[in-house]
């Protein structure tokens, strides 16, 4: 059966239990010889506390945890699914991919289960493939996760990046219906960018060859990032056939608070409809936007008949949007 549109019928998140505060992670700093402060962090992310993966914690643990809380709110079982796909730019190995384990933890056998690659715009790619399985009838039910352990990937002596990240994972269930759900959506990268945002090492002959750490050349993405967030939203919702004033929920990749603040203005949507949850989880890359739209489904935000917009930006360099109604 071929299906015209797909819905979002369920989602779920979870975050390591560990949390850490900018004061405690500044004063970890400060025994190294490493300056900053919880004001120096506030002032230029809004980042006040994030939740940092135990020892032996891996994406697809937090994924697969993530994926049933999704099916649960769904009122589905693993075995209801045909399609996994989890985003992530932290996968426990270089391969099997991190959807396949989640895949044997939920115990899905069958389906299709594959890993997308897009850094923080991830997860919006991710939904936005699994929607057009499901259209094109390659599928119809699919559980799409955005994972992360980015405090793995952190060079922890670098107070540039080190205070940004965070760890956890978001999930949703996306079902065959008749009636649209999932509006639009437009993705878009430029290779040429490549080097502002990237985590260069590899694997081989048994090392890590290049830099295994993240590194970042701030100005450089909060500028991409503002310019390209403002142009996908109005692309998405021209798709749509949509206003910006049909928008009541916004869910931008929670990286950083100024961009958050000067994506919307330029939008011209007020920060009130603007799902915010860096202060408190950080930057999750791929984890971010499922960790918000949880979060906002759950507290009763996001009601039904309102229409969502999600917006990544991330390494690649990367950026999309998709738009739904709920």
């Amino acid at each position: 059966m071929t299906h015209r549109y797909s819905r979002i019928v369920g989602t779920g998140s979870v975050l390591p239990p560990r949390i850490v505060t900018n004061e405690q992670l500044v004063a970890e700093l400060g025994s190294r010889g490493i300056d900053t402060s919880d004001q120096w962090i506030v002032e230029r992310t809004g980042i006040r506390q994030r939740h940092l993966a135990d020892e032996g914690v891996t994406s697809s643990r937090l994924a697969a945890e993530a994926g049933r809380r999704a099916l649960a709110a769904a009122q589905l079982g693993p075995t209801d699914l045909d399609l996994i796909i989890v985003a992530t730019s932290t996968p426990d190995f270089v391969f099997p991919s991190t959807a396949c384990l989640v895949q044997k933890e939920l115990g899905a056998p069958g389906g299709a289960a594959f890993d997308v690659q897009a850094v923080c715009t991830g997860f919006v790619y991710a939904f936005a493939v699994a929607d057009s399985m499901i259209r094109g009838g390659l599928a119809h039910r699919a559980l799409v996760v955005g994972a992360e352990v980015f405090s793995r990937i952190l060079d922890w002596n670098d107070r540039g990046t080190c205070v940004l990240f965070g760890d956890g994972a978001g999930a949703v269930v996306l079902a065959g219906a008749d009636q649209p759900g999932v509006l639009a959506a437009k993705l878009h990268a430029d290779g040429r960018h490549e080097s502002i945002l990237r985590t260069a090492g590899n694997v081989c002959h048994g090392e890590i060859t290049g830099h295994p750490y993240l590194t970042m050349d701030g100005q450089a993405v909060f500028k991409l990032a503002v310019s390209v967030l403002d142009s996908v939203a109005r692309e998405t919702l021209d798709a749509a056939g949509l206003s910006i004033e049909a928008v009541d929920w916004m869910i931008p990749h929670q990286a950083n608070v100024r961009i958050l603040n000067a994506t919307a203005r330029r939008l011209g949507i007020p920060m009130s409809k603007v799902i915010v949850t860096v202060d408190e989880h950080a930057n999750t890359s791929a984890a971010s936007i499922p960790l918000a739209l949880d979060r906002a489904v759950r507290d009763g935000r996001i009601r039904a008949g309102q229409h969502v917009l999600m917006e990544g930006v991330g390494g690649g360099f990367t950026w999309g949007a998709a738009l739904v109604r709920f």
